[in-house]
């Protein structure tokens, strides 16, 4: 997917004239006065003169709005510029074309007066962005090769003064597997200088004139809001906002009473894909359709869960007693040395008010007695309907039996297959071993409550997600292709009003694949069948499919040291994995810690490094530590987006950056406060790029084993293969230096 940066293009021209003073060690020039020509400085200033330093230049405000009837996305933006320096600003504002785009409008606003713009042809804007990357030696704008652009000048900004952009452009928003996709450029992380933007804004409305069901963006956390079957409103907000990502939205189209869609991704012809499905259940069930289920609520009441937590806690059991279906049944449970039961059965929801005024009478006291409550509770449960625990402890057993193995055997002896708990674990004095191992053998999930969240609010949006269920014990099966490696491990329960994001690998791709989900409704089989998909066996599709498989993987994987032990094998996968896709976790620091990592010397340092590290993860239960570790694994097991390392930003002036080597972004008359990023990962086109010894280097490479094909840097060579393989554009994009495996091709990038 390529992406296309409104933002700082505007940036990239001012910018570019500090990085190139640097190459040609020319003269400052003085700031320009307010009024009269500046001095002209020819041998690093572009003709039109830009004498400035780049990041006196603000984004004040950045507003989307967009609205996608049948498929027709329309793109409104209005941005300001503020110059906060001392000098002028001026320069040339940018915005590389998405394929097939129509401007409507592009007015630039100086003194209330509209500023003309241009639109290039794609050899045109190729000619331009080659030009550009010439003269100021930032190849930035290589990303951008075979699309056209829309170009303005900019007059001169005067210190204090503001310009406004209003850009509005159209284009056909096409359907992938019942998916359909909307980008808007944000990512500015390969220019050379980025300052956070003030305010935010991105507004979608969507209408359609079939019925929508999956809403989805991988790339920000959006909040949605369903304006009927066929319409939705997708928001996203924030100040001082530090874009390092493209926005990227997704909908589906509904179809039966549970929606599927899929996306998929091949890296290259001769290896296996990634695949997604989407599972959208109904937002809401009708009454007669909620399966009615047992809630059993277990609620510590020791005396370390005195003062906010109890009231929590209570606050919490209220909110779910308040919440039960017409047809449900409870009962809770509060212990500590010993437990209490409010019934010695299960009650009818009728009773829930009196149940809350009972736990609402208690006050914390005592030890912590957790095989004694949860067996108590395991024996309540009616096998012959659903049946949820929710469980809610802030300490370790040390009543009764306290050996977790036993504890663990204890529940596993008497539980019936249909018994889901899920934990709760308050503060950092929990057995996070016994809390996970309790939720992974009963088909629940585990939660942690740290010390700045509340229980009542961690319990209720949990409870919200699980409150009727559609299918339970989901399996998948593919016609047409095969699978393996599935994420989240099936099988799982399906809820009304949640999505359920499958990821996994597929061999023998192809076109027509049937995909099947399969599970129980009440205790009776039901299953339902999508046609039509296509499982893509050529290279090609969305790359953040492999990094969002990588990221659960790579959970799950330190998910099994924590509880079963070091081992090995996972511990070599856990860094094949991080290094190839790029995922950083406190465990797998050794991304950026070992500057040989791709070398099989640096490999073997990593492995023995994090080896010592996932002994510690394997024994460690308890204490602020392993709390982080278990919240952390648990995260990223069920994550909706990749994980990627987050962007850093520091004042401009001397920055130390990933690879050890100083960095200096200079001013010209004083720091005004500018930023710069100090990310040494960066992905691109599915490829992860670290920066090693100030190259961006392609984890694919081997240096051991591998030959690079040199081309110097902005050599007639360099931009004569750029023509030849336009698709190294987003690789050479990345910097001066760059080495990168393409095919049968290892292709290193140097300075002369």
């Amino acid at each position: 997917m390529k992406r296309f940066s409104l933002i700082a293009l505007f940036v990239l021209l001012l910018v570019s004239v500090v990085g190139a003073s640097a190459q040609i060690d020319c003269p400052v020039p003085p700031p320009c006065p307010i009024e009269g020509p500046c001095p002209m400085v020819e041998c690093w200033f572009p003709p039109t003169g830009v004498f400035t330093n780049p990041d006196w230049l603000r984004i004040d405000h950045h507003r989307v709005n967009v609205t996608v009837a049948d498929q027709i996305a329309q793109t409104n933006v209005s941005m300001e510029f503020v110059n906060d320096g001392e000098g002028l600003a001026e320069g040339t504002f940018l915005f590389p074309l998405p394929a097939g785009a129509s401007v409507d409008t592009l007015i630039m606003y100086i003194n209330d007066q509209p500023v003309q713009a241009q639109i290039l042809e794609a050899d045109e804007a190729r000619a331009y962005y080659d030009e550009i990357v010439r003269q100021y030696r930032d190849p930035a704008l290589l990303e951008y090769v075979g699309m056209g652009a829309v170009q303005a000048n900019v007059f001169p900004i005067p210190p204090g003064e503001t310009r406004r952009i209003e850009l509005a452009y159209s284009q056909v928003l096409e359907v992938d597997n019942g998916l359909i996709h909307y980008v808007y450029p944000l990512d500015v992380s390969l220019l050379t200088s980025q300052r956070p933007i003030d305010d935010m804004s991105i507004s979608i409305n969507v209408m359609s004139a079939d019925e929508i069901s999956t809403v989805y963006s991988p790339s920000h956390q959006i909040v949605v809001s369903n304006n009927g079957d066929n319409a939705f409103s997708a928001g996203f907000e924030r100040s001082n906002f530090a874009a390092d990502q493209d926005f990227s939205l997704y909908y589906g189209i509904a179809s039966d009473e549970i929606s599927v869609n899929a996306l998929t991704y091949v890296e290259s012809a001769d290896q296996d894909g990634f695949f997604m499905l989407i599972a959208q259940p109904p937002l809401e069930l009708p009454p007669d359709q909620i399966t009615p289920r047992d809630i059993i609520l277990v609620v510590d009441q020791s005396g370390s869960m005195q003062g906010d937590k109890w009231t929590q806690a209570q606050d919490a059991a209220r909110y779910v007693l308040e919440n039960l279906n017409a047809d449900d049944r409870f009962n809770a449970i509060l212990f500590s040395t010993g437990w209490r039961v409010f019934s010695n059965e299960l009650e009818s929801s009728a009773d829930a008010e009196a149940a809350a005024g009972w736990i609402d009478g208690m006050f914390a006291e005592g030890g912590t007695d957790i095989n004694g409550s949860l067996t108590t509770a395991l024996e309540m449960v009616d096998p012959e309907r659903e049946a949820t625990i929710l469980f809610i402890t802030d300490g370790l057993p040390t009543e009764g039996e306290s050996n977790p193995e036993r504890i663990m055997e204890n529940l596993t002896a008497i539980a019936p297959d249909n018994a889901r708990i899920f934990t709760f674990g308050v503060g950092d004095d929990v057995d996070t071993f016994l809390l996970d191992g309790i939720a992974r053998a009963f088909n629940g999930a585990s939660s942690y409550v740290r010390p700045t969240e509340r229980i009542d609010e961690e319990v209720a949006s949990l409870y919200n997600k699980i409150s009727a269920t559609v299918l339970n014990d989901v399996e998948i099966t593919v016609d047409g292709a095969m699978i393996d490696s599935v994420y989240p491990e099936l099988p799982v329960d399906l809820f009304a009003g949640t999505q359920l994001t499958l990821v996994g690998r597929y061999r023998d791709g192809a076109e027509n694949v049937s995909v099947t989900l399969s599970g129980t409704v009440n205790g009776e089989p039901r299953s339902y069948t999508y046609d039509g998909f296509t499982f893509r066996d050529l290279a090609g599709g969305e790359p953040f499919i492999a990094q969002l498989w990588a990221t659960r993987r790579i959970g799950d994987l330190l998910n099994s040291i924590r509880l079963d032990g070091e081992n090995p094998e996972l511990v070599n996968s856990i860094v094949d994995l991080s290094v190839r896709y790029g995922i950083i976790t406190p465990y797998t620091s050794f991304l950026i810690d070992e500057n040989d990592i791709l070398s099989q010397t640096g490999r073997d340092a990593a492995v023995q490094s994090f080896a010592e590290e996932a002994q510690t993860l394997a024994g460690e239960s308890f204490g602020g530590a392993a709390v982080d570790a278990a919240d952390m694994a648990a995260n990223m097991q069920v994550a909706s987006a990749p994980m990627q390392l987050p962007m850093t930003q520091t004042p401009m002036g001397t920055m130390t950056a990933g690879t050890g080597t100083v960095t200096e972004i200079g001013a010209v008359d004083g720091d005004f406060g500018g930023y710069v990023q100090q990310n040494p990962i960066q992905t691109v086109g599915g490829k992860t790029f670290l920066l090693l010894d100030g190259v961006w280097t392609d984890t694919e490479y081997q240096p051991d084993t591998m030959t690079t094909q040199k081309v110097d840097f902005l050599s007639d060579a360099y931009f004569d293969l750029l023509t030849q393989r336009p698709e190294l554009g987003e690789y050479l994009a990345l910097g001066e230096r760059v080495i990168v495996v393409l095919d049968d091709m290892v292709l290193e990038v140097v300075v002369p």
